[in-house]
């Protein structure tokens, strides 16, 4: 066994998951006024709408993947009658779309976070290194779509989806076994990935835990004219 591979993933995103779950939670409990998404569009509204809905967008669905594709069983995907082959090819074809929808918001972001002098005036160091990471994170996944091209068999990525499997079955020797001999843009990819679970809760990424799902469901606001007082 591979004592980095097992360091890296084996060990590592058991302790992002410490990480990623407690510090959220310690941070909620201290510091809610920092709890936010701290949007800068107030600064600078050019292009923000669009780049804003391309990187949301493609960002969820991405997400909505990689849930898909790692935690679903492929077992699952054999009684529907999907291949390994095909679900890589589908994997390819919808992450490659979304995955250039939000390549297209993100480079936008990401010239606005550093060349725009109010933007960069009012972003901390952190707001600006996780903005990096998560498209250095997004530009290794584009890049996996090429790779994935050299073996169509869908593989690698059984070997991936086993990986997380035993990950999440607490079975890390196990894991380790089928991450081992992947190719390399596939590890990187993973330890970003799990790297931003680290941050998450140093960061304004924090504000997703407070996505508005009862906003849907909430009752009407009742808005009653006011009279002026009688004199």
């Amino acid at each position: 066994m591979n004592f980095v591979d097992m360091l890296l993933f084996g060990i590592y995103p058991y302790i992002a998951s410490v990480i990623f779950f407690f510090g959220s939670l310690i941070r909620y409990d201290r510091e809610q006024y920092s709890w936010k998404a701290g949007s800068s569009q107030i600064l600078d509204k050019t292009y923000f709408r669009i780049a804003s809905i391309f990187f949301h967008v493609g960002i969820i669905m991405i997400f909505a993947g990689h849930f898909a594709g790692l935690v679903i069983p492929y077992e699952v995907w054999e009684f529907f009658g999907i291949s390994l082959g095909a679900k890589q090819l589908i994997a390819m074809g919808v992450g490659g779309f979304f995955g250039t929808m939000c390549f297209i918001g993100m480079t936008m972001l990401v010239y606005r976070r550093l060349f725009n002098p109010r933007v960069r005036a009012s972003s901390s160091l952190m707001d600006t290194a996780i903005l990096l990471i998560i498209y250095w994170q997004l530009i290794l996944g584009l890049l996996t779509i090429f790779v994935s091209t050299g073996h169509m068999d869908g593989q690698e990525m059984k070997n991936l989806m086993s990986w997380s499997r035993y990950l999440l079955t607490f079975r890390p020797a196990e894991a380790i076994e089928f991450i081992g001999e992947v190719h390399w843009i596939y590890k990187s990819h993973v330890f970003w990935g799990i790297t931003i679970f680290v941050l998450f809760p140093f960061s304004r990424l924090v504000h997703i835990w407070s996505v508005p799902v009862g906003y849907f469901g909430r009752n009407y606001q009742v808005v009653r004219r006011r009279f002026p007082k009688a004199q």
